[in-house]
């Protein structure tokens, strides 16, 4: 088998503590494994730093001002200065920024033969192309979140460019892949050569991920230790979860031995924060985002782990924090619309609780009944259901594996 070098172009890699970072971490290492040279380009960690994870793997300048290194597990990561602007207007010019300085480092990286890299944001597809056309490599898109079907508008200039970049990039590309069925049948039909397209879904690492019994390292002020049925969300506090209907559950079960946890951050938080001081629910418990190495034994503290999918854009997304959940033996309760990803991957493995009510009353009332009736032994019996289905199909070793079989059939 041909051993390549691949450069893994990524607006987020390791130490940035978000989930598509440890993904491709894990997939850069696996590749890595398999006999290929593997260079990793991204920014610097903006969306979520982890000071324990900097610490951890620090960069150093290389280029002072444009251009950070680091090593991870032995992988050379290139890093460009990127910020979690406020301002919409910086944050656009520091995506610019991002998209000019990287291009400009990845053309001194010498002999590449492959680059991958995820989405969002559509564009890292189109800056691949032409670093591939100039490298003479072969560029692999990996579609995490379908743009621009995301942003809801099908109309108007901006939605019109979008897709005409996304048709460009699927069709030029040597290669896309995409999370699922429901992902592959949205696109398959943008393409010429639909062959282009291969399924390979996400993973979870089960290395790190397992059903655990002690939670040792949590703080017992934030994780409150009692006979209460504990629901929790961890995660981005975003656009993309549907946060009213955590709201309304929370008003009904008030005097209810059951507690709701939020972990993380992002722009919805003050929206939460807001409403759990206006209706008083002391019930739910709003917490920062937690170390990635604690987060084993938060999901081993819940009894349900819950995600509600915001209806408008629940089509075009599919949270990887499911696999987690499911290889931890926790059970699920979700609201989402019927044929999303979400539900298309979780409805015949009977490990979750799936509401695909629309309205926040008919999803409150359905979850109200659920908790009223839903046993202990039930929800042991929907943890191992899940955590069945991904020592079979989802561990971090069998979807790596075809990853690497796709680069070395390239």
């Amino acid at each position: 088998m041909e051993k390549k070098k691949v450069l893994i172009h990524s607006i987020v890699f390791n130490p940035d503590g978000v989930s598509t970072g440890y993904l491709y971490g894990d997939i850069a290492t696996a590749l890595r494994d398999a006999g290929n040279e593997v260079v990793v380009l991204t920014t610097t960690p903006h969306y979520n730093r982890v000071e324990a994870q900097l610490d951890k793997q620090p960069l150093k300048w290389k280029i002072r001002g444009l251009l950070k290194k680091s090593c991870y597990k032995g992988l050379t990561v290139y890093h460009v200065p990127q910020k979690k602007f406020k301002s919409t207007l910086l944050r656009l010019v520091g995506f610019v920024y991002w998209h000019i300085i990287s291009f400009i480092s990845a053309l001194f990286i010498k002999n590449l033969d492959v680059i991958l890299s995820p989405s969002p944001p559509l564009t890292i597809g189109l800056i691949n192309l032409w670093l591939g056309k100039l490298k003479g490599a072969k560029v692999i898109y990996n579609v995490q979140e379908v743009y621009p079907d995301i942003l809801g508008n099908d109309s108007g200039l901006v939605f019109n460019v979008l897709s005409k970049m996304e048709r460009h990039i699927y069709n030029n590309s040597t290669a896309i892949t995409t999370i699922d069925e429901i992902f592959h049948n949205t696109i398959v039909g943008r393409f010429k050569d639909p062959a282009k397209l291969h399924i390979i879904p996400n993973f979870v690492d089960t290395d790190i991920y397992r059903p655990l019994a002690d939670t040792y390292h949590l703080n017992k002020s934030l994780f409150i230790n009692n006979d209460h049925l504990k629901l929790l969300y961890a995660g981005n506090i975003g656009m993309a979860q549907e946060w009213n209907t955590l709201i309304e559950v929370a008003k009904r079960t008030k005097e209810r031995s059951i507690d709701y946890y939020v972990i993380g951050e992002g722009v919805m938080r003050d929206f939460v924060a807001d409403k759990i001081k206006e209706f008083e629910l002391s019930n739910i418990h709003l917490l920062p985002y937690q170390p990635r190495e604690l987060m084993p034994e938060i999901i081993a503290f819940s009894d349900i782990q819950y995600i509600f999918m915001e209806p408008k854009i629940a089509a075009q997304g599919f949270p990887s924090k499911v696999y987690t959940i499911m290889a931890s033996a926790k059970p699920l309760l979700v609201c989402s619309p019927d044929n999303t990803p979400i539900v298309n991957f979780l409805k015949d493995i009977d490990c979750a609780k799936i509401i695909t009510a629309d309205d926040v009353n008919s999803k409150a009332d359905e979850i109200c009944r659920w908790l009223n009736s839903v046993t202990s032994e039930q929800l042991r019996a929907m943890g191992q259901k899940g955590l069945a289905e991904i020592e079979n199909k989802y561990s971090k070793d069998i979807v790596t594996k075809q990853y690497c079989n796709l680069i070395s059939q390239l």
